[in-house]
């Protein structure tokens, strides 16, 4: 599959953090904060806690990220693939294993809010986080297009993993090492070089 192919999707889904915005999160120190064990999911292990400590250390995480998304900055061609393909008419979309709030101050900040219909950015509590397909499923639903139509773009094998589960094409960026080969189509040095191959710009 080339990329040239990908022309006749016009239905695209992003990743945010990593992929539209340079990845500042240090898994670390929130695991460290939050007591989640090494190799565990974040999102999953917060989740099993009792009702008080998990609301506790949502609180701590929402807050964590919120100073994260207030200084976030794009990813180098994110800002000019983005705006390239609202100005084609391509519905556009974000699915985040961030929090929906964070995602639109952060699409604020880095000024792209005017090319996402609001209701086209999907946080964690709107879908099962990824690798679940559940929030792309949700796009192909509502916006009545076949799976094959839609493209996942994305910085690590979640996104991959998610897209490949809905059976959406599936683009790599921001990432040296594609280790996720099986579940990615594409894989380019970041959204510079894939509108660059969309467009030939």
């Amino acid at each position: 599959m080339t990329i040239a192919s990908l022309n006749d999707c016009r239905h695209w889904v992003f990743d945010m953090d990593g992929t539209l915005t340079v990845g500042v999160h240090d898994f670390k120190l929130i695991r460290r904060e939050l007591g989640v064990p090494e190799g565990s999911d974040i999102l999953e292990h917060l989740e099993s806690l009792p009702d008080e400590q998990r609301r506790a250390s949502h609180a701590w995480l929402m807050d964590h990220e919120r100073e994260l998304a207030g200084r976030s900055t794009p990813a180098e061609g994110a800002v000019a693939l983005i705006r390239e393909l609202c100005a084609r008419d391509y519905r556009l979309g974000i699915l985040t294993r961030n929090a929906r709030e964070l995602a639109h101050i952060t699409l604020e900040v880095i000024g792209l809010t005017e090319c996402f219909d609001r209701e086209d950015v999907l946080g964690r509590e709107d879908a099962s986080p990824k690798p679940h397909p559940d929030g792309l499923e949700h796009f192909i639903r509502r916006w009545g297009v076949a799976p094959s139509e839609v493209v996942m773009v994305g910085d690590s094998p979640l996104d991959m993993q998610c897209g490949r589960a809905a059976g959406t094409r599936t683009v790599l960026v921001n990432a040296p090492e594609n280790t996720c080969p099986t579940q990615t189509d594409h894989h380019l040095k970041d959204c510079h070089a894939l509108r660059a191959a969309l467009f030939h710009t």
